[in-house]
């Protein structure tokens, strides 16, 4: 069969399947709100275009060829997933489909309890959580592998863009039974739980808090240091030592009764930034779940 290395005219191939179905060309004119000379022309250009004929003729009666075959069954298939798209823009189901975030991993303990009822409420919603670095969750949402991230920072790149949604306060956290340290010196004494972000967050914090003695958190007295964002409060809770967390890894964890947070004369914020692809239409699930991220952040 010789194939012309153009696609198929639509039009054409929908007159075709149509004719198929009605078995004459008075019939298929009547269904296209064509005449019978349009129907016959259009056949005419798609065996052009295909290279065989298409039908064989008998009076007023067809058969297909094998080329016709061929062509029929790629015209109904077209018709099939058209069928199919048109139903997918008319229903933008915002209880249906796959949505997918990506930040920090105290965001995702404190995002996690929520996106579990909204998934409940809606069975056929799949909602991807993970945590990762802040630069992959940039680079994830430009590829488009994730629908929605969250940075602490507005992106600079020219294919994304953020919305602010929220402040994350970082929060000194020493066991409820133990009263607030008087100098750095006591504080230090107790200890410090590391973890991954913890050095930054110790720079940040306790410098601004303690200029003229904090010497840099290569230096801190560090008791332990843990992985697992969900674990990183469990020494504190036992009296091992201090922590530094974000507000919303503090809140989302279930000894939150037994810790409390040091109060401190210069408080230290990130400003929490809603990272999407620049001018992009989000579908309606993805939109829910952007409006349950919003409202969750509004009140850290």
């Amino acid at each position: 069969m010789k194939w012309v290395d153009v696609m198929l005219n639509a039009a054409w191939l929908e007159t075709f399947a149509t004719l198929c179905d009605e078995g004459h060309f008075t019939r298929a004119a009547a269904v296209l709100n064509m005449t019978q000379p349009g129907v016959s022309q259009h056949l005419k250009k798609l065996e052009a275009q295909i290279g065989q004929p298409l039908l064989t003729r008998d009076g007023k009666s067809f058969s297909l060829t094998p080329a016709g075959e061929a062509v029929l069954a790629v015209a109904r298939r077209r018709r099939e997933e058209e069928l199919v798209l048109r139903g997918t823009l008319q229903h933008d189901d915002p209880d249906r489909g796959r949505v997918s975030i990506a930040c920090s991993g105290s965001l995702a303990l404190l995002l996690h309890p929520r996106f579990m009822a909204l998934m409940a409420a809606a069975p056929e919603l799949f909602i991807v959580l993970e945590a990762m670095p802040q630069v992959r969750i940039f680079d994830c949402v430009l590829d488009g592998s994730i629908d929605l991230g969250i940075a602490d920072h507005s992106p600079v790149h020219p294919r994304l863009e953020g919305l602010s949604v929220g402040l994350d306060e970082l929060c000194l956290i020493l066991p409820a039974c133990l009263g607030s340290p008087a100098s750095f010196a006591e504080l230090d004494d107790l200890g410090f739980i590391a973890h991954p972000d913890g050095f930054a967050h110790a720079d940040e914090l306790l410098g601004a808090n303690f200029p003229e003695c904090y010497p840099g958190a290569d230096r801190l007295r560090a008791r332990s240091f843990i992985n697992q964002i969900g674990q990183i409060p469990e020494p504190v809770l036992h009296g091992l030592g201090y922590t530094i967390l974000p507000r919303s890894g503090l809140g989302a964890h279930p000894g939150r009764s037994r810790l409390q947070v040091m109060p401190l004369s210069t408080p230290v914020c990130h400003e929490l930034w809603l990272i999407r692809r620049r001018n992009q239409r989000l579908p309606a699930r993805a939109r829910r779940v952007q409006q349950e991220i919003e409202a969750e952040l509004s009140v850290l």
